[in-house]
């Protein structure tokens, strides 16, 4: 087991109407005005964002409203927030959505809270943010983690690239999780959020690093926690342990628990930031769903053993002590029909996206061959290709 920190902050209230106290906990922390953060249409159509409104008057917390995230968030919005934060002297952000708010809220805290910042700078590593605005969040789709963790992503329209980085200011000071906000999330995006979920754990699960027995064990439990959860909400979309289940996991698998030990450099999302970056019709999940098995295929042979774990403690698939590549591969066939059930995309000829562009996709996530990849196996442009190759299926 390697050196390691866990840093895992952030208050969570969890369970049936506790969306309702965000009033009464904003006004217990002590802050004047809030920057509520959301999405399209839903938060307005299903009443919750007249039940936060009514929330906050009733704690005497004055507000503003900043809506519009799209699904892969982009700077300009998160720049006009921090404009917004600054001309209203906002002291809380308040993200109502799932992860592409959450992001924005982070890049718009980060921004706020240091007004002689370019905030792309954070995110292309040039500069590090001194301090934030506080943040909260109402969680309304379990799927990116950001609720808890210390991850922000955001799109720069003018060039393409998606980018996050990491920072102890992007741990939410709270977040409301309540199950029932997640009832009528569509079948595609409860399993792009069934995806993203295993992805923050697999992603750890495949790094580097050796002898973590707890760590490895409490990752098994959740992926197979999730798997059971993510085909029953799939069928039953109102079945509250389900979706529960999943919610729950979601934080867990990416507040760092399920690496704890282990150098981890996730891949797969490196390689998916150039999809959804260079085109942001593509859900996150469901371009992490249509490369992973490729990905898998492509660096399983670097750690035969861990990949045949994996296929016995979460698939229950027999052992081959013979052959365990072939166990190895029963694992990763397993986890690729589980997204087929999902009705997830596993090859990037259903996203449409055209071989043309894989030369580009590397050379941007190699940052034109100056970095590489670390992990199972040691990712350079060349491989950035194959594997984006070997994901266009036939």
């Amino acid at each position: 087991m390697e050196n390691f920190e866990f840093y895992a902050p952030t208050r969570m209230i969890f369970g049936k109407g506790t969306h309702l106290q965000v009033g009464k906990l904003i006004r217990e922390y002590g802050f004047k005005k809030v920057l509520v953060h959301f999405g399209g249409g839903s938060v307005k159509k299903s009443g919750l964002l007249d039940q936060i409104q009514t929330s906050l008057k009733a704690e005497g917390i004055a507000y503003v409203l900043f809506g519009g995230v799209q699904a892969n968030p982009v700077l300009s919005m998160a720049r006009e927030g921090i404009a917004l934060c600054r001309k209203e002297n906002v002291d809380f952000v308040l993200a109502v959505g799932g992860g592409s708010v959450i992001d924005s809220s982070k890049c718009i805290a980060d921004g706020a809270g240091n007004p002689d910042m370019d905030v792309w700078k954070f995110h292309m590593k040039e500069a590090v943010p001194r301090k934030a605005l506080p943040v909260g969040v109402i969680l309304t789709l379990a799927a990116a983690g950001s609720e808890m963790s210390a991850s922000c992503v955001i799109t720069n329209e003018e060039n393409g690239l998606k980018r996050g980085f990491n920072s102890v200011t992007h741990r939410p000071l709270f977040s409301i999780c309540n199950p029932e906000l997640t009832y009528t999330v569509s079948r595609f995006q409860t399993g792009c959020g069934t995806v993203d979920i295993m992805m923050h754990t697999l992603e750890r699960y495949f790094s580097q690093g050796e002898d973590t027995p707890l760590t490895d064990r409490i990752a098994e439990g959740l992926l197979k926690t999730v798997i059971e959860a993510g085909r029953t909400a799939d069928q039953r979309p109102d079945d509250y342990e389900a979706r529960a289940a999943l919610m729950w996991a979601g934080s867990l698998s990416h507040n760092d628990l399920t690496g704890a030990g282990r150098t981890v450099f996730m891949q797969v999302h490196q390689l998916e930031h150039e999809l959804s970056g260079m085109d942001d019709r593509i859900a996150h999940g469901a371009g992490l769903s249509a490369l992973w098995a490729s990905w898998a295929r492509y660096v399983y042979r670097h750690n035969i053993s861990r990949f045949a774990r994996y296929a016995v403690n979460v698939w229950n698939l027999d052992m081959d002590f013979e052959h365990p590549e072939k166990t190895a591969l029963a694992g990763i066939r397993a986890t690729e029909k589980f997204f087929c059930e999902l009705n997830m995309p596993v090859t990037l000829k259903e996203l449409g996206v055209s071989p043309s562009s894989f030369k580009e996709m590397a050379e941007k996530c190699s940052d034109h061959g100056k970095r590489t990849l670390t992990g199972v196996k040691e990712l350079d442009e060349a491989d950035m290709i194959r594997i984006y190759e070997m994901a266009l299926g036939e």
